[in-house]
């Protein structure tokens, strides 16, 4: 069957993006392997801590809980382009509630700003914005290229910028520098300096916390690699790893994710090959799971801005040196396949009690790519409401996390209110949200008419308590 991954893709879909906004070819399209600007003058001496005068660029998941942390110690300009959100933190009220209300007040020497001016005795910048894919899975660079002009347009001598973005290895070196160079009319590595120190924001999670997880850190010299391990070394109570290169940090960060992402896909096919074997792929996994080495994935949909964004970042550079990558594209086609099986199983299940499935009332519980966040940034869900919608099912989405205008905004999804009980030919719990287990098996059998099935892809039930797992 012929895939979007089969087909032939544009070469260069970030040397597109860069001379739509009128940049040159980055370093490293043509020549992967070229050099960045030459050495680095090693005469060039940044500046010291108690001299960095830091701003943070984007206050989103990750920005935002940086910006909080430093602003404890020192002064920070947290800066976003949007001021909805910017008025919306000076209130002390975080859409994301990565921090709380305390956390915000907290942090005595931060202030939140959407206006260049208040950026120009910046000296350190933290730059921690978007890094998504485009339709055909390739990188999207924009947001990264519109912070580095941004960035850019306010830099002066001996400032240092940080990257925190998800990105190929190379990317900050070769499209990030050129554009900074070009918009300050200054020299890499004698006039401004740069960093590289990948985001492990994990959201919704309470437990590992920005200051309990440790930071990987690096500088385009010595010096400077040095300078920035010493400024996050200040907030990361984990520690820190100072690692050998800017494109180590990267790649470090890439393969993170990359790896679970593999992870993930051999549970998935481990679940379609247990079910049509009629064996509960969670009692296999738990009697595997007894021994010390066998790692504790599960199988499920596979979403959010990491895991199922980043393996397309490194295949991308890995095409762009020679190099087809055969078993991490293996995963993603696994992964990005999982919401159609899921729809046909139910499909099958509906069928064998009789079900119209035509006009079929659906009830999906869950719309964030994980548990117990309001966070619906590339969430997988969708692929199961529109796959429904293509048997022509009529599909209630309820999700108690979730803003009902982000959802409009982002899918065109008209969130339910509130589940109607005895209404629905079929529910499937697509996300392990507390709110769901609490209700427990007889709660969630209610929402359905009598004779319903009821799928629980996330093992929020016993498997005796649902008609269809994963």
């Amino acid at each position: 069957m012929d895939t979007v991954l089969d087909r032939q893709l544009p070469l260069n879909p970030v040397r597109t993006q860069l001379e739509a906004t009128g940049h040159t070819t980055p370093r490293g399209i043509a020549d992967a392997q070229a050099p960045v600007n030459g050495e680095p003058d090693r005469s060039a001496v940044p500046m010291k801590l108690d001299d960095v005068q830091l701003a943070v660029a984007g206050l989103g998941y990750v920005g935002l809980p940086l910006a909080v942390e430093f602003g404890r110690q020192r002064d920070v300009v947290g800066f976003d382009i949007k001021r909805s959100r910017v008025d919306a933190l000076r209130k002390g009220v975080d859409a994301t509630l990565e921090t709380t209300a305390d956390e915000l007040k907290a942090a005595t020497g931060l202030h939140f700003s959407c206006d260049a001016a208040d950026l120009a005795d910046r000296n350190f910048f933290i730059v921690a914005v978007p890094t998504p894919i485009d339709a055909a899975r390739q990188p999207d660079l924009s947001p990264l290229v519109g912070a580095s002009e941004f960035v850019g347009k306010v830099l002066k001598a001996g400032s240092v910028v940080v990257f925190e973005s998800t990105v190929y290895p190379g990317c900050t070196e070769e499209v990030c520098v050129p554009i900074l160079e070009r918009l300050s009319g200054l020299k890499f590595n004698r006039d401004f300096f740069c960093g590289y120190s990948p985001e492990r924001i994990n959201p919704g999670d309470k437990q590992h916390r920005l200051p309990n997880i440790r930071k990987i850190t690096s500088g385009s010299t010595p010096e400077v690699a040095d300078l920035v391990d010493r400024l996050y070394g200040s907030i990361i109570t984990a520690g820190t790893h100072k690692a050998e290169s800017i494109k180590v940090a990267e790649a470090a960060k890439v393969i993170e994710n990359t790896q679970r992402d593999v992870n993930i896909a051999l549970m998935n096919e481990l679940a379609l090959i247990f079910n049509r074997m009629g064996i509960d792929t969670e009692a296999v996994l738990k009697a595997a799971g007894s021994k010390w080495n066998f790692l504790p994935f599960r199988p499920g949909l596979v979403g959010g801005h990491c895991i199922g964004v980043d393996p397309y970042y490194l295949t991308y550079k890995a095409e762009m040196v020679g190099y087809h990558p055969e078993v991490i594209l293996a995963g993603r086609r696994i992964n990005d396949s999982m919401g159609v099986y899921v729809v046909a199983q139910l499909m099958k299940a509906m069928m064998r009690r009789r079900i119209q499935v035509e006009g079929a009332k659906v009830l999906v519980l869950g719309l964030t790519f994980k548990e117990n966040c309001p966070d619906i940034r590339n969430t997988r869900v969708v692929d199961i409401i529109a796959e429904l919608k293509d048997y022509h099912c009529d599909v209630d989405v309820y999700d108690p996390w979730v803003d009902a205008d982000e959802a409009q905004r982002q899918y065109g999804i008209a969130l339910a209110a509130k589940p109607q009980a005895g209404h629905y030919d079929a529910v499937v719990i697509a996300v392990a949200h507390q709110q769901f287990k609490d209700m427990g098996a007889q709660a969630l059998r209610a929402l359905g008419k009598p004779g319903s099935v009821l799928y629980d892809l996330k093992y929020v039930l016993a498997a005796n308590e649902s008609d269809l797992r994963l």
